[in-house]
Order: C-alpha cells, then sequence, then structure tokens
C-alpha cells in the first residue's frame, strides 16, 4: 500500500504556500511565492484574486513536483486563508469585479463609525461575536456593489458571486462547480449569525447584500468536492478541509478543550481562546468566533487581534532600512540591555483588540539623543510582547480563566529573544512547539480528519515541544515596563480625524 499525503493550502497575507505531510503528520517540504501588495490610497490594501490563485496553484505544483510523489498518492487537500479579505467576481466568467479588499484595508473606516452609532451594531456584537470595524468582510463587499460600476445591478441579477479567499479557491479549483465557505470563514464577514450558524437576513438587508452572492456555508472537515482533472495530472484530488488561519492554528495546537490557547504571530498576531460549545460574550473589546464546525458540532473560540506583528518587522527591513532581514533582530535585541525607555506603538492602520480604535496612529515615544537604531529594533519586538499581554488580559478578565502557559506558532515565534521577552512580560511559560507550521498543520489535520487518515487521538499524540520559555523578569520591572506602554498607547490613540 503506497503512502499517503495530505498537501495543505496556506494562502497569506503576503505570500502562498503548499505544505506536504505524511501520514504521521511529518512535513516532507513548502513551497512559496510572495504576493504582490497593492496600496492605491493611504489606508487601502489590495491583492489581485487571479495572482492570489495563480500564486497558490503554482506552489501546490512546484511541491508536488520537487516531492517526486503522484497527484494520486495525495489524500486529500487542507485549506487555510487570510480571512476577511474579500473578493467579489462574475459567476459567468470567474473574472473579479474589482481586487481584493485585505483585511488591513480600513477605507470603510468612516462608514463604520456610522454603523456604530445606530441600534444595529449591538444586534451586530449579539449575533455575529464581532464588533463594527473595517476590518471584517461586509463593509468591504457594501463598498464594492456601491463603486464598481454595474457592480449593485449584477448582485441583483445573481450574476456575481462574494468568497473569502478560500471560497475564491475551491471555486477555482473546482472550475465553478463549488461556491462554499466553512463556518470558520463564515463567522468574519459580519454577516453570520453564529448563533443560528447561518447568513443573517437581517444583516444582509442592512448592508443591501444579495443572499445570492453569498457561499453555502459547510463544515470545516468533510468533502466539499474535488479539484477539476486539468489541474493535477488528470486526476481528481479530494478536497476535505477549511479554517481560517487562526481558527487553523488553534485546531493545529490542538487545542481541542476548552481554556486552552494560542498565539500566532504571522503577519499579524492573533490569541484564540476555545471557550468549548457556547459563544463567550466579551466586555472588554475582544470578539467571539466559530473556531470550527465538526460533524455538525460547533466549537467558539474568544480572539483578539493584534494587525502589526511580522508586519511591524517588515516596517524596519522595507521601511525604515534599519535591518536586511528579520531574522538579524533577535541579535540585535539580545546585543543590548533595553529598549532605552522608548515604545514603539505599531498601530499604522489603528489599533485592534481590546482598544478597536481606527483613528490610532503609529508612534516612537520617549526618544532622547542615546536613541540608537539598535534601540527601535529592540522596541518593535517588545511592542509584540505587550500587545499580546493587552489581549491576554482581556481574555481572562471576561471567561475567568487564568492562562497558565500560552502555546505560539507562526514565523515571528522562531525569534527566541521575542518568546522570552514574552514569558516575561505575561509571567506565564511561553510553550513553542517543534513544528510551528501550525497553521498549515492544522488545515491538514482537518482534511486527514475527514478522509479518516487520522482521528482526534492521533492528533494529540502528534504534538510535541520544541521549546519551553520561562519567567525570569522581576514583578516590578515587569510592571513598570508595561505601565509605560500603556501609557504610550494612550498616545497613540484618537490621533486623525476621520472623514
Amino acid at each position: 500500500m503506497k503512502s499517503k499525503y495530505i498537501i495543505s493550502f496556506d494562502q497569506g497575507t503576503t505570500s502562498s504556500r503548499a505544505i506536504l505531510l505524511n501520514e504521521k503528520a511529518e512535513i516532507l517540504g513548502i513551497s512559496q511565492q510572495e504576493l504582490t501588495q497593492y496600496y492605491p490610497k493611504q489606508g487601502w490594501v489590495e491583492h489581485n484574486p487571479r495572482e492570489i490563485f495563480a500564486t497558490q496553484l503554482s506552489v501546490a505544483k512546484e511541491l508536488i513536483q520537487k516531492q517526486q510523489i503522484k497527484p494520486r498518492d495525495v489524500a486529500a487537500i487542507g485549506i487555510t486563508n487570510q480571512r476577511e479579505t474579500t473578493i467579489v467576481w462574475e459567476k459567468e466568467t470567474g473574472n473579479p469585479v474589482y481586487n481584493a479588499i485585505v483585511w488591513q484595508d480600513n477605507r470603510t473606516a468612516s462608514f463604520c463609525d456610522r454603523i456604530k452609532k445606530d441600534e444595529i451594531s449591538l444586534y451586530i456584537r449579539e449575533n455575529t461575536g464581532l464588533v463594527v470595524d473595517s476590518y471584517f468582510s461586509a463593509t468591504k463587499i457594501k463598498w464594492i456593489l456601491d463603486h464598481v460600476n454595474g457592480a449593485r445591478e449584477k448582485a441583483a441579477k445573481g450574476e456575481i458571486l462574494f468568497g473569502t479567499v478560500d471560497t475564491w479557491i475551491i471555486w477555482n479549483l473546482t472550475k465553478g462547480k463549488y461556491h462554499v465557505t466553512d463556518a470558520s470563514n463564515a463567522s468574519r464577514t459580519l454577516l453570520f449569525n453564529i448563533k443560528k450558524t447561518e447568513w443573517d437576513s437581517k444583516l444582509l438587508n442592512y448592508f443591501d447584500i444579495p443572499i445570492e452572492m453569498l457561499p453555502v456555508v459547510v463544515g470545516s472537515s468533510e468533502f466539499y468536492g474535488e479539484t477539476d482533472p486539468s489541474l493535477f495530472q488528470e486526476v481528481k484530488i479530494p478536497l476535505c478541509g477549511i479554517a481560517g488561519d487562526q481558527q487553523a492554528a488553534l485546531f493545529g495546537q490542538s487545542a481541542f478543550e476548552p481554556g486552552m490557547a494560542k498565539s500566532t504571530y504571522g503577519t499579524g498576531c492573533f490569541m484564540l481562546m476555545n471557550t468549548g460549545t457556547t459563544p463567550v460574550p466579551s466586555r472588554t473589546g475582544l470578539i467571539s468566533t466559530i473556531a470550527w464546525m465538526i460533524n455538525g458540532k460547533v466549537t467558539y473560540a474568544q480572539e483578539g487581534s493584534i494587525f502589526f506583528a511580522g508586519a511591524a518587522i517588515n516596517w524596519l527591513k522595507d521601511g525604515l532600512n534599519l535591518i536586511e532581514s528579520p531574522g538579524e533582530t533577535q541579535k540585535i535585541a539580545q546585543g543590548i540591555n533595553d529598549a532605552g525607555g522608548i515604545y514603539v506603538v505599531p498601530a499604522f492602520s489603528g489599533l485592534g483588540a481590546p482598544y478597536w480604535d481606527m483613528k490610532a496612529r503609529g508612534a516612537i515615544l520617549g526618544l532622547t539623543q542615546g536613541t540608537t537604531n539598535k534601540h527601535i529594533v529592540r522596541a518593535t519586538l517588545e511592542s509584540i510582547a505587550y500587545q499580546t499581554k493587552d489581549i491576554l488580559n482581556a481574555i481572562e478578565k471576561d471567561t475567568g480563566i487564568e492562562l497558565k502557559n500560552l502555546h505560539v506558532d507562526g514565523g515571528v515565534a522562531n525569534n527566541d529573544f521575542l518568546m522570552q521577552f514574552l514569558s516575561d512580560i505575561l509571567n506565564s511559560p511561553v510553550i513553542r512547539p517543534k513544528n510551528i507550521e501550525t497553521t498549515a498543520t492544522g488545515a491538514a489535520y482537518l482534511a486527514g480528519l475527514a478522509v479518516k487518515l487520522w482521528s482526534e487521538s492521533d492528533i494529540l499524540h502528534f504534538r510535541k515541544i520544541e521549546t519551553l520559555f520561562e519567567p525570569q523578569m522581576e514583578q516590578s520591572k515587569r510592571e513598570e515596563l508595561y505601565k509605560g506602554w500603556q501609557k504610550a498607547v494612550s498616545k497613540s490613540m484618537l490621533w486623525i480625524d476621520l472623514q
């Protein structure tokens, strides 16, 4: 009997990746291509939908070729994706009517401000689990319908479709046969009732979005269809797992029990805690979301998001030219005793949880003549840990659960300095697994479960720890540093006026 493989599609904000796992959930290979970022106006962020799919398909084919496997030996494909990013395309031709509006984009911020003053904002909070913010998909869909010539007329006739990135990829992989999304991605649109697990007609009416545009909502681990035979050497590969990137990472960390939490450090940083079969309403500015839906059973999570983690490090490289590669930051930070009293608040397009301030902007505070490039680099790394603490404090207040440890993953989790500083600031052990590709692995697990390659107990058995970081900082120092951070954040808030 030949080995069976799972390929995980990990379509992210800055790149498209394909990861090959064997029957033991060991990663055999990774292929990756960068994705072009478009910034047509200040605060606007777009991708080319065709490039999203082209790069994703290209890395999958490259992976199969490099690893010298046959498409027929792939048991299933799992898909995880950048969430909230909004794509609208013509049903007949498959042509996008506009670029993909990325989750970071805040062009609808002023519209969101108006919604917040409306009674509907309370309904949104209670039934979608989300806060009103330009981050989510609904206002992006409405913007496209309102601003692209002929889009609203086509929508009324059922001629155009909406999808998050998972939907777009599956639609293209199946040559338009399947228009689906899973519950985890649907719960990020501001249009999905997470209690009833269905599209909310009241919200569709409010945003003037025809339900015919929306994909069918399916489970996170089941058979959705097969790839078109023209794509992989005339082989039809089953499509069997979908989850938004952060929910996939939670699943990839085997956080199957309520109270288990993870923090993923990629372009942004996202902390999620499994809250079980009931959504926990937040009083602190966090959001309730669907973690996954398997066999009709919904698991919920509470989430806090930081918009700029790895993206803040990229800013050091591309914006300030202080470093040549992100890997340098660890050595630079370890080479000085502290950040020299400065704080970097990377609120380049506003602040996420628990502040939700779209008017905030980035700041460097505490500068003196003694400040050097090294201090700015270290302070930028430290800002990621401070923001994590902001979210953790909010989760503990909402759930009443004190975190015993934090599981971390994502590319930035490779930075030993940051992980140790994180442990110090949180005053909690930080656990980095041997496999930090937990987002891609989570999607693979969901696909593997669907084709019965693995069981849940198998997945628990796969989990292995690489490094345990334990707190070493004195409590007085911890409190002093965090107090300074809170002061710095307060200075960056409500910085601009939104029209």
